[in-house]
């Protein structure tokens, strides 16, 4: 008994220990899975934010793009630009309170060599207007090229004369983007720090746009570089761009940079392959424009691009974990391990029910998808030997109908022929001499050529001797042979001439040729048929289309209808496709192609052919 007792008491035990074991490890299990969502929940509303910001230097960017265009149709809308109106329209712009990012707006004027004295006497004459002083400039840098594309206008009024007479297109790189800003029509930066203008943490950038006269034809390139007059451009801080972007996200410790990631240009204007550029950092400062980005488990960090202008820029965000995490989610994991332990008993009860029916669902989902697996393959291997069995049919009756009409036409032809030359000399020694017996041979005569007539017909429907000549010669024939039988007007499309195939493609194609117009003489009602014979990379394609009543519904499935059937299988055996479409002005079509080059002929074997003739004896 005492014996008994303990046992008991020791079992009791095992099940406490095992019972609080579950419990912890449930609780755990919990506790991990609910600081995973809370981290999963702060990571989703920190891209979020990361997303929002994203858009907003996009609308900014956006609206950079308008000023460049409401720019460059001013120009395109004055007859003579001159440096008073440019510097009126682009004071009336209020740039510092609009466009605060932007710092110039400069218009860059082509020039031919022919008219650069002139152009440089009249721009330092505007110039020294500007200045109120004599200033001597020249289009830099100096030499002679076959035409410029000189900066001439720049507002608000620059620093100094430096800023004026700067030839774009001298710079071999640059200049290669300008020409094809100039073809193309569309707005482009380089994506590279404008010299002049940046500093440490303060780069400047630039967005240029065509300038084309206006009235004029721009659909082609040649007639784009036969209107095109200069190029505007405007260039502004990256840091004044994004000023107060991350005001807008309400992350504290947020940290953001712009990355560049295009192609560069090295020394001589060539584009090179570098790492990315970075145009701005929260974090950066003069001594130290770049710090490392913050990297760590407890940082959340991601990347999304942004579109330049056709320039790819990345914007990297990052910010300390905490500063997603609410007060509740510090406490929500632990409210969520005692829960796990309280209940941890039903739980397993519910996980292990669930679990046994899920067990118990795949196994039997299993076993159903093993015997539909096998059912399926049962059914295609089945698919595959019965067209097998049709090719090998198709096969066997069209060479049957090869080798009976080569006998009709080498025995029985030739009888027919010498039996009618025999008859010809009879008639002709008889014409004068035996009037009675020359009308009985020329009545023979004329009995043996509809003989003759009627073997070349039953020859031609075994196998027309024309498919011999090729699969173009016989499609002309067919359709010839049609028309004049039905009186239908056809007309043959094929602008490939002769065309070498193997016999059982041509042989193929011109059957469903045979059966499309023999649907359209039954069920079309038809007055035109257009026959269409096309070859593209190695696929002949067969269309015979007409303006006939179109398909009915149904009619591709009707009872004891075996035409389609027919075309569908010949072409499918050759590795095509088939298509048959009613038009929507009446009518219906039908279109085949298969590969015809480089594809193995079928060959049938000795067994096979002895079988094929015991078959049809």
């Amino acid at each position: 008994m005492a014996t008994t007792l303990k046992d008991t008491f020791s079992v009791t035990r095992f099940s406490f220990w095992a019972g609080a074991l579950l419990s912890s490890l449930v609780g755990a299990l919990l506790y991990l899975f609910t600081a995973r969502s809370i981290e999963s929940d702060a990571e989703a509303r920190f891209i979020s934010h990361a997303r929002h910001a994203q858009s907003v230097i996009t609308v900014r960017v956006k609206s950079y793009t308008d000023l460049l265009r409401a720019t460059g149709s001013m120009i395109q809308s004055s007859d003579v630009l001159t440096h008073q109106g440019f510097h009126e329209f682009v004071a009336g712009l209020d740039l510092a309170r609009s466009f605060p990012a932007v710092d110039y707006i400069n218009y860059a004027v082509q020039v031919p060599h022919d008219g650069r004295d002139a152009f440089v006497a009249a721009l330092r004459t505007d110039v020294s207007h500007i200045f109120g002083k004599p200033v001597d400039l020249d289009i830099m840098p100096p030499g002679i090229r076959p035409s410029y594309l000189v900066v001439a206008f720049v507002e608000p009024a620059p620093p100094g004369a430096h800023y004026y007479a700067i030839d774009l297109k001298a710079n071999r790189y640059f200049g290669n983007l300008l020409l094809q800003e100039r073809d193309s029509g569309m707005i482009f930066s380089t994506g590279t720090p404008i010299p002049m203008l940046s500093r440490p943490n303060n780069i400047y950038v630039g967005m240029r746009m065509p300038v084309y006269r206006k009235g004029v034809p721009l659909r082609t390139v040649d007639q784009r570089r036969a209107a095109y007059t200069g190029s505007l451009g405007i260039a502004f801080s990256i840091p004044k761009l994004l000023n107060g972007v991350m005001d807008e996200v309400p992350v504290a410790n947020l940290r953001m940079t712009l990355y560049d990631v295009g192609p560069g240009i090295d020394a001589r204007g060539q584009p090179t392959v570098s790492k990315p550029l970075a145009l701005f950092d929260s974090r950066g400062t003069r001594a130290e424009p770049t710090p490392a980005l913050d990297v760590g488990d407890d940082v959340f960090t991601t990347s999304l691009p942004l579109d330049f202008n056709g320039r790819p820029w990345k914007t990297t965000f990052s910010a300390p974990r905490a500063a997603l995490y609410t007060e509740f989610d510090t406490y929500y994991p632990k409210l969520m391990m005692a829960f796990g332990f309280l209940g941890s008993i039903l739980l397993y009860a519910l996980l292990h029910t669930l679990t046994s029916s899920r067990r118990a669902a795949l196994e039997l989902a299993r076993e159903m998808t093993s015997e539909l697996r096998e059912s399926q393959a049962r059914l295609q291997l089945s698919h595959q030997k019965l067209r097998r069995l049709a090719d090998h049919a198709y096969q066997i009756k069209e060479m049957e109908r090869k080798r009976i009409a080569r006998e009709i036409h080498d025995d029985l032809g030739q009888s027919l022929l010498a039996l009618r030359i025999e008859a010809e000399l009879l008639a002709g020694r008889t014409q004068d001499t035996h009037s009675h017996l020359h009308k009985r041979a020329r009545s023979t005569l004329q009995q043996i050529d509809t003989t003759i007539r009627s073997v070349r017909q039953i020859i031609n429907d075994l196998r027309p001797t024309v498919l011999d000549l090729g699969l173009s010669a016989a499609v002309e024939w067919q359709v010839n042979q049609f028309q004049r039988r039905t009186g239908i007007q056809c007309d043959i499309q094929d602008d490939h001439g002769e065309i070498a195939l193997p016999d059982h493609c041509a042989t193929a194609f011109f059957r469903i040729l045979q059966e499309s117009l023999t649907n359209i003489v039954r069920h079309a009602n038809a007055t035109r048929v257009k026959v269409e014979l096309r070859l593209n990379g190695g696929w002949l394609s067969l269309t015979v289309r007409d303006n006939g009543c179109g398909l009915p519904p149904g009619g591709r499935n009707k009872y004891g209808s075996f035409g389609l059937v027919g075309i569908e299988e010949r072409i499918v055996i050759l590795g095509g496709t088939c298509a048959v479409f009613s038009e929507p002005d009446g009518g219906t079509t039908v279109m085949v192609s298969a590969p015809v080059i480089g594809g193995p002929e079928p060959v049938l074997s000795q067994e096979q052919e002895q079988g094929a003739g015991s078959a049809v004896i």
